[in-house]
């Protein structure tokens, strides 16, 4: 239910984007407003030490990456994160930067999910100290973090605004949720574990109601921008044998979490800012997290540094109903993709999918950059989707013209992104 009023009371997006089709990627995307391949973070990010060949090991944001609360804190901003980071392979540890480097004053965070489960996790680290077991479930000790952090923050600054990215683990797996909740759903539930998920969006949900109330005690709810998005589709039953609470459904869209069609990034956006948003709006026109970086920063009245290659744009004029102002399409490249087409781009109302004469890889680097350079994108497959959404009517043998155009358009900006991505070098072997 406080999700449901949270779009009620401001803005539904219908074609809201992630930066990837899986949680690494995107989270990058989302914090720098570049494809995640500019920062050479190809796919989801293991936790570990010890090198790997294809050099996943070294997988990190960057210290050199220009972030959104690098930029807000520039403008006079406090900030802060709880939650999910998985921004890097050795978490809490000097050899790779970590929240706090990332520009947040104040974190409690994961390097992924939640450990042993969303029940009494473990595995959180405030400020570069292990908290060790925490008592409750996840998203609870996350918002309960926020509620904290914002509550001292507006006692103490009531004048300096402040930017809070609240990133829960549920419903990712390995699920846990309380038992009261359970029980109101074994009724309408197929299995116990579908219960079990259903119970975990409940309980997160619960928590975004926490928070909201906080704003509003606060007296700050009317001025404070609440975005709510996803960092990929969802995980379904489908993927592999034990993934028996992954009971996400991706109907009406084609595809799941790791596919590059529209149910690998196409999420929930929902925005709400009672002071500057008009209640109750449905907006179709494609907005995605890469776009966070530029708007944030439009607001704050401070500017992203001429010399950075953003590939989100501000959607502010979303915000009358009016379209973004993109100098460039919304491209994305997936080399670990399930389904065949590793890439793929909205253009206007049009999805193009191209295929790469590639395995599959889950980083690019020093030892396969040239054979991905030299991969051609071949069998488009183009899609209208404001007729289309379950891209079922594949318009490429029917609309030369049209291909023709979508074709030198997807063959420009991906090797555009190609030629930005950063990509590792392997350690030689010892």
């Amino acid at each position: 239910p406080n999700l449901n009023q949270l779009a009620a009371e401001g803005i539904r997006f219908t074609d809201f984007y992630s930066a990837a089709p899986v949680c690494s990627p995107s989270r990058v995307g989302l914090m720098t407003g570049r494809s995640p391949n500019r920062a050479g973070v190809f796919d989801w990010i293991p936790e570990g030490n010890s090198p790997k060949p294809d050099a996943r090991d070294q997988v990190h944001m960057r210290d050199s990456e220009v972030t959104i609360p690098k930029l807000l804190k520039q403008a006079g901003y406090a900030t802060a994160m709880a939650g999910k980071w998985h921004c890097n392979s050795k978490f809490n540890s000097p050899e790779q930067p970590q929240p706090g480097d990332a520009g947040f004053d104040h974190w409690l965070a994961t390097q992924n999910n939640a450990s042993p489960t969303h029940a009494n996790p473990n595995n959180f680290v405030r400020n570069g100290e292990a908290v060790g077991a925490m008592a409750g479930y996840s998203c609870q000790l996350v918002a309960r973090e926020g509620i904290d952090w914002i509550s001292g923050h507006v006692r103490k600054n009531p004048d300096q605004p402040f930017f809070f990215y609240m990133a829960f683990h549920e419903p990712h797996e390995p699920i846990a949720s309380p038992e009261d909740i359970v029980m109101t759903y074994r009724s309408v539930a197929k299995t116990e574990e579908e219960a079990t998920f259903f119970a975990n969006v409940e309980n997160m949900d619960n928590a975004v109601g926490k928070v909201l109330k906080t704003l509003k005690d606060l007296s700050i709810d009317k001025n404070t921008l609440v975005v709510f998005t996803s960092d990929n589709g969802p995980e379904t039953l489908n993927r592999y044998p034990s993934a028996k609470f992954s009971w996400g459904r991706p109907d009406p869209l084609r595809g799941m979490k790791l596919w590059t069609t529209e149910a690998g990034f196409r999420v929930a956006g929902i925005m709400r800012w009672p002071e500057r948003i008009k209640a109750g709006q449905t907006i179709h026109h494609a907005v995605s997290s890469l776009d966070f970086l530029p708007t944030f920063c439009e607001l704050a009245g401070t500017k992203p540094p001429r010399s950075l290659e953003l590939d989100g744009a501000s959607f502010l004029p979303v915000l009358q109903n009016k379209p973004v102002k993109r100098s460039k399409p919304l491209v994305w490249a997936y080399y670990n993709a399930i389904n065949d087409h590793r890439v793929a781009m909205r253009s206007g109302p049009y999805k193009v999918l191209a295929r790469l004469d590639l395995p599959k890889m889950q980083n690019v680097y020093s030892g396969n950059i040239e054979q991905v350079r030299q991969a051609r994108l071949t069998d488009l497959e183009i899609y209208n989707l404001e007729k289309d959404i379950k891209e079922a009517n594949n318009l490429s043998p029917t609309n030369g013209k049209l291909l023709k155009t979508l074709t030198t358009e997807l063959d420009r900006y991906y090797g555009e992104l190609l030629q930005g991505s950063h990509i590792w070098t392997a350690e030689p072997a010892k």
